[in-house]
C-alpha cells in the first residue's frame, strides 16, 4: 500500500511538473528572452538557495540534469538520512523558504511527503521524501529558447553520484536522522 501511495505521489508530481511545458508556459516562453542555459543557471541558483536555507545543513548530490525540447530539469538528492520524525520539519523548512521567496504552493501529497511550488516566472519546484528518508529536490524550468545546456557547476558537499547509481541515504545527522 505504501509503495502504491508513493508511486501515486510521484505520478502527481511528475504530471504537475509537466505542466511547466504546457500551453500557459509556452505563452510565457514567447515573452521570455531566456534560453535553456540561462534557465538552467537560474534553476541552479534556486537549488543553491534552497540548500543554503536548510539548517542544520544536509549532504546532497546532483542526481541528474535533463534538458528537454524547451526546458531543463535539475535534480538533487539528499544523502543525509531524514528520520520519519523529522520529515515534516524538513518539508517545513523548504516550504517556509520557498514561500518567503514568493513562490506559490501548487500541491501537496496526502501523506505530507511531497510538495510542488511554482515561481512567478513559471519554474516548478518539487520536493519528495521517499520511504528510506531520502529527499529529492527538483527544479523544472518553463519552456524557453532552445540552446545547449552545460552540467551544473555547484559542487556537492559530499560524494557526487551524478554519474553513478544513487545509493540509499547513508549520512547520519545528529538532528535530521534522530527520532
Amino acid at each position: 500500500m505504501r509503495k502504491r501511495a508513493a508511486a501515486a505521489v510521484v505520478l502527481v508530481l511528475l504530471l504537475a511538473g509537466c505542466g511547466s511545458t504546457g500551453a500557459a508556459s509556452s505563452e510565457k516562453a514567447g515573452q521570455s528572452k531566456m534560453n535553456m542555459q540561462e534557465a538552467a543557471d537560474k534553476a541552479d541558483v534556486i537549488l543553491d538557495e534552497t540548500f543554503a536555507a536548510i539548517k542544520p545543513p544536509v549532504q546532497w548530490t546532483h542526481t541528474y540534469s535533463m534538458p528537454g525540447d524547451c526546458y531543463v530539469e535539475r535534480d538533487r538528492s539528499v544523502m543525509t538520512i531524514i528520520s520519519t520524525e523529522r520529515r515534516g520539519s524538513f518539508l517545513g523548512v523548504l516550504e517556509r523558504h520557498w514561500k518567503s521567496k514568493g513562490y506559490r504552493l501548487v500541491a501537496t501529497s496526502q501523506n505530507g511527503l511531497a510538495a510542488n511550488f511554482e515561481t512567478r516566472d513559471g519554474f516548478q519546484l518539487q520536493i519528495l521524501i521517499g520511504t528510506t528518508g531520502q529527499a529529492h529536490v527538483r527544479v523544472t524550468t518553463p519552456c524557453v529558447k532552445k540552446s545547449e545546456v552545460a552540467p551544473p557547476t555547484s559542487t556537492p558537499n559530499g560524494p557526487d553520484y551524478s554519474k553513478r547509481k544513487l545509493p540509499v541515504p547513508n549520512v547520519k545527522s545528529t538532528f535530521w536522522s534522530t527520532s
